[in-house]
């Protein structure tokens, strides 16, 4: 009888330890969730200016992240590549869009060691013209000799007896810095031809408004109920698809950059990384852009 009442105790604290232990586990667990939550718990307020490229995706990214983190107020402004750059540099704002890396936009050199180039997407860009422009492709050597003003009418190029009206885009932007260094290749745009037109979507209205005009927006202006708006052209053959990019056929795209003053933290950090993220992918590719899983 001895035996048997010391084997019921000890297996009575064999099931009372591992009815603790499972406690415990529960506990752990409980508090590790709460750990998790709190370290998802966002709050602040962010202002993102720059790149009107990359404004649609910004503004789109923000809605979700807001309603993800309620806490977390998020403005989102254009202005151009140069404006953000140096208004982050200048601390007015928390990050900088930018189609080009901060280096090339920061007007005071000194601040140039203190910005962080957050590499966020892909962006192709499409030359674009009016729909009476009778020409659907042109060579690199054209786009440039059109830009200097050495061509001025389409026939020059095999289309129609029209001229061509140039849009530019201000110094300032992104985009057109991006055109110059993958196109125009050293060759200057005459900035004395045409007229200027400081977003994409200025440029998209006043091509659609201009005979035999001419510029160039980003891709994310051309999905969805714009897809067909304006004429796009190919670049000695090629479209601007992201297998021609990846293929090195297309030349003109660039990546999207959000540019922060020093290692993004905190709120800004998680906004950041959910631009980047797989959940947030799919989003990035309907809107015209290429995550940047695609092409690093």
């Amino acid at each position: 009888m001895l035996k048997r009442s010391v084997k019921l105790a000890m297996a009575a604290l064999v099931i009372t330890g591992a009815l603790a232990g499972c406690g415990n586990s529960d506990k752990n667990a409980t508090e590790n969730n709460k750990k998790d939550e709190k370290q998802q718990a966002y709050t602040g307020t962010i202002t993102v200016a720059g790149s009107t490229a990359l404004q649609p995706l910004a503004e789109e990214a923000a809605n979700e992240f807001m309603q993800k983190y309620p806490d977390v107020s998020i403005t989102v402004q254009g202005g151009g590549s140069g404006t953000g750059v140096n208004q982050v540099a200048a601390g007015a704002v928390q990050i900088g869009n930018s189609d080009v890396p901060s280096a090339e936009k920061i007007e005071d050199k000194a601040k140039a060691g203190e910005l962080v180039d957050n590499k966020v997407a892909g962006i192709a860009f499409a030359l674009v013209v009016n729909k009476d422009v009778k020409v659907d492709s042109l060579t690199v050597q054209q786009i440039q000799d059109i830009f200097s003003g050495k061509v001025t009418n389409w026939k020059e190029v095999g289309g129609n007896d029209e001229k061509i009206n140039v849009i530019n885009r201000p110094a300032s932007s992104g985009t057109r810095a991006t055109f110059e260094k993958t196109l125009m290749n050293g060759t200057k745009v005459n900035d004395s031809i045409g007229t200027v037109q400081d977003s994409n979507g200025a440029v998209e209205q006043a091509i659609q408004s201009t005979p035999g005009a001419i510029s160039y927006v980003a891709m994310s202006y051309l999905v969805g109920d714009k897809a067909n708006a304006l004429t796009k052209l190919k670049i000695n053959g090629a479209e601007p698809t992201v297998e021609n990019i990846k293929a090195q056929k297309y030349p003109f795209w660039s990546y999207e950059y959000m540019v922060t003053k020093g290692e993004a933290k905190d709120a800004v950090k998680g906004f950041i990384d959910f631009v980047k993220s797989e959940e947030f992918s799919a989003k990035v590719k309907e809107m015209g852009y290429i995550p940047i899983s695609e092409l690093e």
